[in-house]
């Protein structure tokens, strides 16, 4: 038992966000929907459970040192899948144990360790799995029941993966990218038994605009071989269904502002809408037979997921950036309640929008709850890029209002919500785009009184961390420091050395590979602007990460070093991030220091209780 279990007040109110217990949304066996899987940090490490609801039993599944997400139940509930990589590499294979409990075995035995790719399971036992190689591309493999050895019935050099499995297990939905452009694919639908093509849909119009689809999931009723698909032909994602039989599509228009996500209720008679609209989220129900669109109530904030179980009701994970989540249903009440101590809340967010050389920019802003500006502030950038902030609970930018910084987090061009131009507009000037909307969001940040000038932070992680080491370069008098985490910082090198999905999507970005435009890679490279950096900059980094390999991070510390530049470097046993609680708290109390001693600032503890006050209603 830790100090924090005996005593919560014993730590300071930051930590005690990142310690809280928490869960995931629950997956449930579509035919044993009383079997539940969930993700928690309960022992401090994210690790898959296994819940029983008739029996209330809950069962820890997985015990890695660094931590187990990725997870999956066949139709059944029989057993637990999990996949099972080595040090956070995102490389390995499939597992799987009974629901009970039991001794773990090799999911699929055959096939050589991958980066997975998808996967489906369906009733009948036959199994889909999408693998990702550096030697093989992708591939798609089938194991049918009565059938020893998986059968490939999928190859290509592009990025594919496993979308869905017919309700009666012959069909597979594919989503491909063999048009070459990773951001925007297209769907082909196979037999199971000899991967021979039924039916394809392709919105790439032969390269003159890609606008991209995606499998949402197949119907959940014997004989119906519609489709659920996700497009973007209006500009924005919307649903549609196709009949991958008959060919016929029912373009479903739902008129609601911003990007939809979609999936099927368990009876087949409606849809599940999921709404994301300037940086806040809701829940729809579409009732096919009708066409009629009803709001299922949920508070104002961010539903992270949601799933329409059996009995028609839906559970969802909800939180916004003064109140932390929590699993709720619309039948009233919480789902799943962690035990232990909750997390604090924080601070509400305010929404500022920017002109910008592009359009309008959204931001979001958390100001001290005590205080006046101008306020040291940290420019949290978000990754992905294919991502985006939203009215949502976050441990991280919590923390720095905690210590009296305002947080500031921009969703620059790239980012999703706000329609696919606004997404597709960073290509092949890559970072250089995302930087623009950054930089005006920084001028009325300083402009409005919220921000010191001369205490200014530039942070991010993943893409984030790249913006920010490509900020410190190309804009190097407007920031006082940065803080990168696992970024891309030489950009050659990481493509070289990244998994293979990621070149393909850096080929999309930038129009080629660096043979065939170096050009652009060398102007989106924070490795080029190296020598112009300034101001003090902390980097961390996982030793084992395929996203933003160790190597390309150490060639632009070398040239840091080279000429004497400020800066730090944290490396850690770890992939692209970490799953362990305590290693997080660390990297954020190395951060902290860094930037108490760079900015001359008094960050400590603040004292217990000193957590923001949401405000009414929110």
């Amino acid at each position: 038992m830790t100090e924090s279990d005996e005593n919560p007040t014993a730590v300071p109110v930051w930590e005690q966000r990142f310690r809280a217990p928490r869960v995931s949304l629950p997956e449930w066996a579509e035919e044993a929907p009383e079997r539940s899987l969930f993700v928690s940090n309960a022992t401090g490490t994210y690790e898959l459970y296994a819940w029983d609801r008739a029996t209330g039993i809950q069962r820890q599944v997985t015990d890695r040192p660094n931590g187990t997400t990725d997870g999956a139940l066949p139709p059944d509930g029989r057993w637990v899948w999990w996949f099972a990589d080595t040090d956070g590499d995102e490389f390995g294979v499939w597992m799987r144990q009974p629901f009970e409990g039991g001794d773990d075995e090799p999911a699929v035995p055959g096939l050589e360790p991958s980066y997975p790719a998808g996967l489906a399971i369906g009733r009948d036992g036959t199994v889909v799995v999408g693998r990702s190689t550096d030697e093989d591309g992708s591939t798609v493999h089938v194991v049918s029941p009565g059938r020893a050895e998986p059968v490939e019935i999928y190859r290509h050099r592009e990025s594919a993966g496993v979308g869905d499995l017919s309700y009666d297990g012959t069909l597979i939905a594919i989503e491909h990218t063999e048009h070459g452009d990773s951001m925007h694919a297209s769907l082909r639908v196979v037999r199971a038994e000899d991967g021979s093509t039924v039916a394809e849909l392709d919105d790439s119009k032969g390269g003159a605009e890609e606008l991209g689809l995606s499998v949402w999931g197949f119907a959940p009723l014997a004989g119906d071989t519609r489709l659920l698909v996700g497009h973007q032909r209006r500009g924005r994602w919307e649903p549609l269904l196709w009949d991958v039989v008959t060919g016929e599509e029912t373009d479903l228009a739902l008129e609601l502002p911003g990007d939809v996500s979609a999936e099927w209720y368990p009876d087949g008679s409606g849809l599940l809408i999921g709404h994301d609209h300037e940086a806040r989220s809701d829940l729809w129900r579409y009732e096919i037979g009708t066409g009629a669109l009803v709001k299922v109530d949920t508070p104002v904030g961010s539903v992270s997921g949601a799933t329409a179980r059996p009995d028609g009701s839906v559970e969802y994970m909800w939180s916004s950036s003064a109140r932390p989540a929590v699993l709720r249903s619309t039948d009233g009440g919480v789902v799943l309640d962690p035990p232990g101590p909750k997390a604090p809340e924080s601070v509400p967010v305010e929404d500022v929008w920017v002109e910008g050389p592009g359009g309008r920019v959204h931001a979001l802003v958390q100001r001290p709850a005590s205080g006046e500006g101008p306020y040291p502030t940290v420019f949290e950038v978000h990754g992905g890029p294919a991502w985006h902030d939203s009215d949502s609970f976050a441990a991280g930018p919590a923390a720095w209002v905690d210590h009296g910084f305002a947080v500031v987090r921009v969703n620059y061009r790239g980012s999703t919500g706000y329609g696919r131009e606004w997404t597709d507009a960073l290509k092949h000037r890559v970072g250089l785009i995302e930087l623009e909307d950054i930089a005006a969001v920084r001028a009325w940040a300083v402009g409005s009184g919220l921000a010191d000038p001369e205490r200014l932070v530039l942070s991010g992680g993943s893409w984030g961390g790249y913006l920010t080491l490509l900020g410190l370069g190309t804009q190097p008098d407007d920031w006082s420091l940065g803080l990168a985490a696992v970024p891309v910082a030489d950009y050659v090198t990481a493509y070289h050395d990244e998994m293979e999905a990621l070149k393909a999507l850096d080929r999309t970005l930038l129009g080629g590979s660096p043979e065939e435009v170096p050009e652009r890679f060398e102007a989106s490279s924070p490795l080029t602007y190296v020598d112009a950096v300034k101001a003090p900059v902390h980097i961390s980094a996982g030793v084992n990460d395929p996203r933003c390999p160790i190597r390309q991070v150490d060639n632009y510390v070398d040239r840091l070093a080279a000429r004497g530049a400020v800066h730090e470097v944290y490396r850690y046993d770890a992939g692209h991030g970490s799953l362990v609680v305590e290693e997080r708290i660390k990297q954020v109390r190395l951060d902290l220091d860094f930037v108490r001693r760079h900015l001359g600032l008094p960050i400590e503890a603040p004292a217990e209780g000193s957590a923001g006050t949401p405000a009414e209603g929110r």
